[in-house]
């Protein structure tokens, strides 16, 4: 019970074992400090100073950035929701939402998996005359847009199914593939009707997909493709916007005479001479064509790869927007990123385990998590710009919109609001709506609306809210992480950087986690420093580290076990496989030594006005051979996007392998070597274990998802440059 016989909607429990935790970090920080002491202590006068003074240098950042990611592990919160009070408080006197679906690229978003999507949503369980669905086109496809016509006469069908035998998950595509859902005979015969239906609508689109165009006779019939007389190009056009359901329209029913939600389709207007600020421009005009059309309360905006898997999760998140007592502070709730398609021992460590189980919890304990793009309910008033207050108090009951326009009149009116010229002398883009500028605008959108006064709470049920498609090869992992990491180092060098326009506003907690995230590149230079320096030194057979009999040996070892061992235990409680964790250590690693360097290197180019900011979308389709690849956990090397990426990763793997075995060849067994070397020998060991994948990619593999041959040769022509020529540096 809350105060005064309050009744929450929402429970928050502090994670156990915090007092341990803090003494185990306790120990690491003195640990670290005895490391650089020696490190200071030690410094040679002749062999080794260089390399010495590196690694020095390394081990400050490692130790720097450690106690910076300790503010996510610090004073974790898990929170839990009644929906059963929340439906006795309100009925159905709950808020409008609107969802706002978003998708770029017809060829690596399909269409088919867009409209999954978009039925997901559509069948929540939740009143449907307060639901509305909004899918924004960046690309302007005619293909989506009939997809989507396609999609809302299905939704009369898919949708009184849903709610009849209450299944999950709500996706068409993921139900059906299922194998063990029936349940009766009366669902058995509805089951097979709803099944035949999709699959026609499947059919229709995947044949108008393959043709490249729509079938005459539909455009005969639809008016709004007569929209696309004008179309130029997907970078070239008016707006296109059409209102396929009006929920506000009495007729607007499902087979069972049941309202249906209201659904919206929008292709913003592009021309070449105006930037479109990518995904925050696209969700921008949304915000501002649904105010017009539902303006509901609460607006939730999700991927378009990224199904519902949980028919209540809007229930969920208004037990924190609606609880009397503490519901007025929350700006948003967030909710983790999760992927149906991931491996079981998580080839590229795409599942962000610990990050969705612990880190983000662990912000939540100091206001937050942060906004992450995908999977979020927003007050829409907060993302319109609205500064919290004491005296602010929920207000639900927003008058619908009423209007005596014809669905063609409001269409054409409401298009100037998703013009180019609209946002021209306005806030937009800056103290209202998503923030622009950065190709994380999410990132920098929470933290604005923290320092505002807001709270947001994260959302992690036992059945995950949402679903959707991870990364499949190596390249497309990479070239994502770098796109992650070169926006938050982008937000730590920019006016929004949380060190200093979080200084005040926010807890010191909440800016060393939001931190955590924007220091990613920054960790690339000191491990290349430490996958490079210890082996070149060990080929010359100059120790870096001190001999296995010295005191100082000890802190070294009790880092190494502290750290990895308290690593493996958190992958392991929240859910992870041991094989999983050496993956995510591995992946770790290559991301450090090639995502996190490029998106450092070309942060670094764009404040010196050498290249501009740019927005590349991840694939969500995959080759047949490649997903039976990735199914069956082998890595995907194939392609020449990546090249440069992949050329460090290879000339690592062989530079280590050429040192650790010209030095045997040096010095044979002879044992008192290897107790002067003895962490220089483990770490080049280590590192040859952890790029077992990269050699078989190299020289034992013979598929198409192998390393190109010209990296190969590259790669070992480099790190055969680098050990003859390491003799002259150190």
């Amino acid at each position: 019970m809350g105060s005064e016989g309050h009744v929450p909607l929402f429970k928050t429990r502090r994670a156990k074992g915090r007092f341990m935790y803090r003494i185990f970090a306790a120990s690491m920080l003195m640990a670290i400090c005895l490391i650089w002491a020696y490190r200071v202590i030690h410094i040679p006068k002749k062999d080794g100073r260089w390399g010495w003074i590196g690694l020095f240098m390394a081990e400050i950042w490692f130790g720097l950035y450690w106690y910076v990611t300790q503010a996510s592990r610090w004073n974790p919160v898990y929170r839990s929701t009644f929906k059963n009070r929340l439906s006795q408080r309100y009925g159905k006197n709950l808020p409008a939402v609107d969802i706002f679906v978003c998708t770029a690229d017809p060829v690596i978003e399909p269409p088919m998996m867009v409209i999954n999507t978009v039925l997901s949503v559509m069948a929540y369980d939740y009143p449907q005359e307060n639901l509305s669905v909004y899918l924004s086109d960046d690309a302007g496809s005619d293909l989506t847009f009939y997809a989507l016509l396609e999609a809302s006469h299905f939704s009369k069908h898919w949708i009184p199914y849903c709610k009849k035998f209450r299944i999950e998950p709500r996706s068409p595509a993921v139900y059906f593939s299922s194998t063990s859902l029936l349940h009766g005979a009366d669902q058995a015969k509805d089951f097979e009707l709803i099944q035949k239906l999709y699959e026609e609508m499947k059919n229709r689109i995947e044949t108008a997909i393959k043709l490249g165009r729509i079938p005459e006779e539909i455009l005969m019939e639809e008016k709004g493709f007569s929209q696309w007389d004008s179309f130029s190009s997907r970078h070239d056009h008016d707006t296109i916007l059409q209102i396929l359901i009006d929920g506000r329209n009495p007729k607007a029913m499902d087979v069972e005479g049941n309202k249906l939600p209201t659904l919206v389709y929008l292709a913003r207007e592009k021309r070449p001479e105006h930037p479109h600020n990518f995904k925050a421009g696209a969700m921008n005009a949304l915000i501002r064509v649904s105010s017009e059309i539902s303006n509901g309360a609460i607006i939730l905006n999700v991927d378009c790869d990224m199904y519902s898997n949980n028919s209540n999760s809007i229930r969920d998140a208004l037990c924190f927007f609606m609880d009397e007592e503490k519901g007025h502070e929350i700006a948003f709730v967030q909710c983790p990123q999760n992927f149906e398609n991931i491996t079981k021992n998580e080839l590229y460590s795409n599942s962000l385990r610990v990050i969705n189980e612990v880190e983000l919890h662990g912000l939540d304990g100091y206001g937050g998590p942060m906004y992450i793009g995908t999977g979020c309910f927003h007050r829409r008033d907060t993302l319109c710009g609205r500064r919290f207050s004491r005296e602010y108090r929920n207000q639900w009951k927003m008058e619908s919109i009423k209007t005596e326009e014809s669905i063609h009149e409001l269409q054409e009116r409401l298009k100037d609001l998703a013009s180019c010229r609209y946002e021209e002398n306005t806030q937009w883009g800056n103290e209202m709506g998503l923030k622009y500028g950065c190709p994380v605008e999410d990132i920098i959108t929470g933290l604005s609306i923290h320092c505002l006064g807001w709270k947001s709470v994260y959302l992690n049920p036992a059945r995950k809210a949402f679903l959707g498609v991870a990364p499949t090869t190596m390249g497309q992992t990479l070239v994502q992480h770098k796109r992650w990491s070169e926006g938050d180092l982008q937000i730590l060098l920019s006016k929004y950087s949380p060190a200093w326009y979080g200084l005040g506003r926010i807890s010191p907690g909440l800016i060393l986690g939001y931190c955590t995230y924007c220091l990613w590149p920054l960790n690339s230079l000191a491990t290349l420093s430490y996958c490079i320096v210890p082996s070149l030194y060990l080929l010359h057979g100059i120790p870096l580290f001190p001999q296995v009999s010295s005191p100082w040996f000890l802190p070294f070892a009790y880092v190494i076990l502290a750290k990895y061992s308290g690593s493996l235990a958190e992958f392991l409680w929240s859910g992870g496989t041991l094989l999983g964790w050496w993956n995510d250590q591995r992946i770790w690693l290559f991301k450090r030594t090639t995502s996190y360097l490029f998106a450092f290197m070309d942060t670094i180019l764009k404040l010196l006005g050498f290249s501009e900011t740019s927005f590349t979308l991840t694939s969500k389709v995959a080759d047949k051979d490649v997903t039976q690849r990735y199914e069956g956990e082998m890595m995907e090397f194939g392609g020449s996007s990546t090249s440069p990426m992949f050329t460090i990763l290879a000339t690592l793997a062989m530079l280590n392998l050429f040192c650790i075995v010209g030095w045997m060849k040096k010095v044979g067994m002879e044992m008192e070597v290897y107790k002067t070397m003895g962490l220089q020998i483990l770490l080049a060991g280590v590192l040859i274990l952890i790029n077992w994948p990269v050699y078989q990619g190299m020289f034992l593999r013979k598929d198409n998802g192998k390393m190109p041959c010209s990296i190969t040769v590259k790669s070992v022509l480099l790190a055969l440059a680098v050990c003859a020529s390491s003799s002259f540096f150190h």
